[in-house]
């Protein structure tokens, strides 16, 4: 193990001091052996202190290229975890909280908990890693019983933190402190990408101005970022660092980063409006054994089903309270049709119903997206959706219900089952789409796993079964 550092120890580290050094607390540790220091910085200070090896213009690279979109991503979660920083310095001081406060966010997006993981830096030009190239001043800090609390290192220019494991967290308090100065500089909005906050290109109003200038407040003083900073690393140690950092995890389930998420407003309203209520019954793992169907449904699946309801993709990724409130009600009614489906959620749904596979579901909550909340949905789109929702219970979602082996039946066939109209409501032949939708062994009906293929076709069979308007009209 390396000595523990001493004052003449840290001192000798380097006899001069820097004009321009800035003191920092830090505590000493040594992560496997390797001496490291752990530091609190505020959050504005640290992106001016660290770069990142990314760019060959600038010297060796040790980091992989920024993806601007996570990093965005990032900074609509940092931001919201100021203003609730602000929020929460108000209520321990004692003081009341405006209702700006909650009105923005609701709009960014609420959560019981808001916090970031440290981020991995080195110090390249410290004699640690033997290059020699000269060291860190610092003091020890002592408690009044001569016990070592602590070391105050001092930083100059040219110990610049070159960011390990980060760099998106570093580009993401970058992005949300050029959006808290452009607010308070200009009084409105920013329009230009990257956006990270739902309005844009409108005034600021008094109220809210106030809570970007404690957010703002919060950014230069008391939230902080936490660093792991290790000293005198080479360019191999820093990628063989960074591959350990990000090789070596495991990854959560899908259903379980879900089921502990609470912050997204789409699984907010499945846990909340649904789950709660009994709508649905729930599971983290997914049974493949359909004799064994217990009736529940897995929370990816329907969380992927309800975002195509509410945004019109499969994933609850961007979904924004502003967007998801007004559109509450159509989903939830959505939800409470199909949950009356005979023999959804029940024991061995998947053998009784069609309707039991999440395919199905995208199906219809495509219909729901389209009539309700589409640029391009119809001017008369919600007497269209009452009528979705009325005549659901006709629609027969037996297995054996030719409709949907259309593509598979002969022309004979197609005739004796009275559904040759059905061929006007699907893809002609010379779109390219697919038409394998699935097969029929059995009595039982199992749809293909390429769903984005093949949910709008079953879509295409609902509307005709229930006499919605032909969408290839």
């Amino acid at each position: 193990m390396p000595a523990p550092l001493t004052l003449d120890s840290l001192d000798a580290l380097s006899a001069d001091g820097d004009i321009n050094e800035t003191p920092f607390n830090v505590f000493i540790g040594h992560n496997l052996g390797h001496r490291v220091f752990t530091m609190s910085v505020p959050f504005r200070q640290f992106y001016d202190i660290s770069d990142v090896a990314n760019d060959r213009d600038s010297g060796p690279v040790a980091q992989r290229p920024l993806d601007m979109e996570h990093a965005r991503n990032l900074a609509k979660y940092m931001l919201r975890g100021l203003v609730s920083a602000a929020k929460m310095r108000r209520i321990i001081q004692e003081k009341p909280v405006p209702a700006a406060y909650d009105t923005v966010m609701s709009m960014l997006g609420n959560q019981p908990y808001f916090s970031l993981q440290p981020v991995v830096c080195n110090i390249r030009n410290t004699p640690y890693g033997g290059n020699g190239m000269g060291g860190i001043r610092g003091l020890r800090m002592q408690t009044e019983k001569g016990e070592t609390a602590a070391f105050k290192v001092f930083l100059s220019e040219r110990h610049v933190l070159w960011v390990i494991d980060g760099q998106h967290r570093r580009a993401g308090a970058d992005i949300v402190m050029s959006f808290l100065q452009a607010v308070r500089q200009s009084g409105r909005y920013p329009g230009k990408a990257p956006v990270i906050f739902p309005d844009k290109s409108r005034d600021v109003t008094s109220e809210e101005m106030a809570v970007w200038n404690e957010a703002y407040d919060a950014a230069r003083s008391y939230a902080t970022i936490t660093l792991e900073v290790h000293l005198g690393l080479d360019i191999d140690q820093e990628r063989q660092l960074f591959h350990d950092l990000n090789k070596l995890g495991k990854k959560v389930s899908s259903s379980m980063a879900l089921q502990f998420d609470s912050s997204n407003p789409i699984t907010q309203f499945i846990k909340g409006s649904l789950v709660a209520d009994g709508v649905l019954r729930v599971t983290d793992v997914e049974n493949k054994d359909w004799a064994a169907d217990t009736g529940e449904m897995v929370l990816k699946d329907v969380v992927a089903v309800t975002s195509i309801a509410f945004l019109n993709k499969s994933n609850a990724a961007g979904a924004t309270p502003a967007i998801v409130e007004p559109r509450q009600e159509a989903v939830l009614r959505l939800w409470q049709k199909i949950s009356e489906i005979p023999g959804f959620g029940e024991v061995g749904a998947k053998e009784k119903t069609v309707a039991a596979q999440s395919v199905v579901l995208k199906a219809l909550a495509k219909l729901t997206f389209d009539l309700n909340f589409s640029n391009r949905r119809p001017d008369d789109g919600a007497d269209l959706f009452e009528m979705l929702l009325a005549k659901l219970d006709e629609v027969d979602f037996s297995h054996e219900n030719p409709v949907w082996r259309f593509f598979d039946l002969s022309v004979e066939e197609v005739e004796d089952a009275g559904i040759k109209e059905l061929g006007a409501w699907l893809p002609s032949t010379d779109t390219g789409a697919n038409r394998d939708v699935g097969s029929f062994q059995g009595g039982v009906m199992r749809f293909g796993a390429k769903h984005n293929d093949i949910y709008p076709i079953i879509g295409d069979m609902i509307r005709w079964q229930i006499g919605l308007p032909n969408r290839h009209a």
